[in-house]
């Protein structure tokens, strides 16, 4: 079979037609190939499917629709029989599926450090974000510990989030100033520079900008007069950078440093912070707090030495997306109207902090995201994160034996079913990255299998704009190199890759692969 039969020829195609109609690599509709007619390579009853995505919140609800007995979001056919794995475990309610590789879950996470001393604690985000106010602040631990209390504020629905900068900012800070002074700890995140940052729409970044300066000054005011000692961070940066290397739009995540800012309204004298990591900050709030470090964190307190005196309460606001920029024509932050935030960094103490790469479990050079950010700023430790783990795998040999994987194939053999690969197409993403797919396309390979199937997920923020048709030529290559599997379908990680419950589009996604369902192209 020659490359241009392997499907990613074809798909190629049907992307760059789509870009004629306006749509972008996040937000392509799905596409099916067909043949005579017919849908080629549709999951069916019997056949194996390996997840290749090994994140969590975006991967949920696809998940749930291919597995979840007695789904009801929308409907949907229930294959029988069905083996389908998951990279990494999304969520808990997933632990009796084919984990490939199973998730070592923190130990002593700040919120349960709080709990055990008893302290009551507030985490809000906006459902962009509530994850990682929770499930990944808290070490991986789905269900709130004891005394803590967690609210989501739905985020916009039915429209481009660049059309709406502020986002749902203004009900998160409301709900955060309505629990200030009813809890001993708050944690919040301000969602607007990372979703917003990842667009292509400058005005936009700039008016989101301006919406965080505005909101930090009301809640901070707020905080202060009630006696709360606030931190104000980031998990990652995004929105500073506006432009890539070539100029063109960057909605990519930055390996910058990000703020560490501390005020405390009982002491007007300056605070001395030294420069650290996001593992540093969990220790810096029991510091503050008064609660003991356990054994298991091994950062240090940024503010080693203050007397911070007895029984304070703390707010901690994680600013998404919110790196130190270059301070010129090229920085959002710096270009925006943001008095508030300039005042800060003027009037008030900060220090620096490392949120990429090694000093928050990722790769060397590789840029944070808001998984890594929060887990970090949660455990109080530098955090391995999935992509280590699966990139070492793939070097030293062990993810090709990996006997999840084995078992998916096997299954599929010894039913003379097809195994079916959903394929992040990328190579960088904190999602994923094509060579995990096609480590497993030459397991099969090897195995004698003769069906393997990619359904191809878009990615449209880790890759550069209009990326697509190369990347799938690419994929085209390799998979002639294996001479194994057959690009099939694609579907942008906007549609598929839900994590705001809109089921109905992810339907779309599920009954392209499923039913053959969606603009069909040869």
């Amino acid at each position: 079979m020659s490359d241009c039969k392997r499907g990613g020829a074809q798909l190629a195609e049907a992307v760059k037609k789509a870009y004629t109609q306006g749509l972008d690599d996040y937000h392509l509709e799905p596409m099916v190939l067909v043949e005579n007619g017919q849908p080629v390579g549709k999951i069916q009853d019997h056949d194996s499917v390996v997840f290749c995505c090994r994140r969590g919140e975006r991967e949920i609800e696809l998940t749930e629709m291919f597995t979840e007995e007695g789904f009801d979001k929308v409907e949907r056919r229930k294959l029988e029989d069905l083996y389908f794995v998951i990279m990494t475990m999304y969520h808990d309610k997933f632990k009796d599926l084919p984990i490939a590789f199973a998730p070592s879950h923190v130990v002593k996470p700040l919120a349960q450090v709080l709990s055990e001393a008893g302290k009551s604690q507030f985490h809000c985000a906006e459902s962009e974000k509530f994850a990682h106010v929770t499930f990944f602040f808290n070490g991986g631990e789905n269900q709130p510990f004891p005394g803590e209390d967690d609210v989501c504020i739905p985020s916009p629905k039915g429209i481009d989030f660049d059309q709406q900068p502020e986002l749902s900012l203004p009900k998160v800070a409301d709900t955060v100033m309505d629990a200030l002074g009813k809890y001993d700890f708050v944690v919040t995140n301000f969602a607007n520079g990372d979703v917003i940052g990842h667009t292509q729409n400058t005005a936009a970044k700039l008016e989101a900008c301006a919406h965080v300066s505005h909101y930090l000054d009301k809640v901070v005011h707020d905080a202060l007069a009630k006696g709360y000692v606030v931190a104000v961070t980031a998990d990652h940066g995004n929105i500073e950078k506006l432009y890539t290397a070539a100029g063109k739009p960057d909605g990519a995540h930055t390996t910058n440093l990000v703020p560490f800012i501390m005020i405390d309204p009982a002491d007007s004298a300056p605070i001395t912070l030294r420069d650290g990591s996001l593992g540093d900050v969990a220790p810096t709030v029991l510091d503050v707090m008064g609660i003991p470090q356990p054994a298991e964190m091994d950062g240090k307190s940024l503010a080693e030495g203050k007397d911070w005196g007895k029984n304070r309460k703390m707010l901690l606001i994680i600013c998404d997306g919110w790196g130190l920029g270059t301070g010129d024509e090229g920085d959002a932050i710096h270009l925006a109207d943001t008095p508030y935030w300039d005042s800060l960094l003027a009037e008030q103490s900060w220090s620096k902090l490392n949120a990429s790469g090694q000093f928050v479990g990722l790769g060397a050079g590789k840029a944070g995201n808001s998984e890594a950010g929060h887990s970090n700023l949660g455990a109080g430790r530098c955090v391995m994160q999935d992509d280590v783990r699966l990139d070492a795998a793939v070097k030293d040999g062990s993810f090709k034996k990996n006997p999840i994987f084995l078992a998916a194939i096997d299954h599929a053999k010894k039913n003379g079913s097809a195994l079916h690969l959903l394929a992040y197409l990328t190579y960088k993403s904190s999602h994923g990255c094509i060579d995990y797919p096609l480590s497993v396309c030459e397991m099969a390979k090897e195995a004698g299998l003769e069906n393997v199937y990619f359904h191809i997920i878009f990615d449209g923020r880790s890759t550069e704009p209009g990326s697509a048709p190369a990347l799938l030529a690419e994929l085209d290559q390799r998979l002639d190199q294996i001479g194994l599997g057959r690009v099939v379908d694609g579907v942008g990680r906007g549609v598929v890759l839900d994590r705001d419950k809109n089921y109905d589009k992810v339907k779309r996604a599920y009954d392209a692969m499923v039913e053959g369902t969606g603009a069909l192209y040869e």
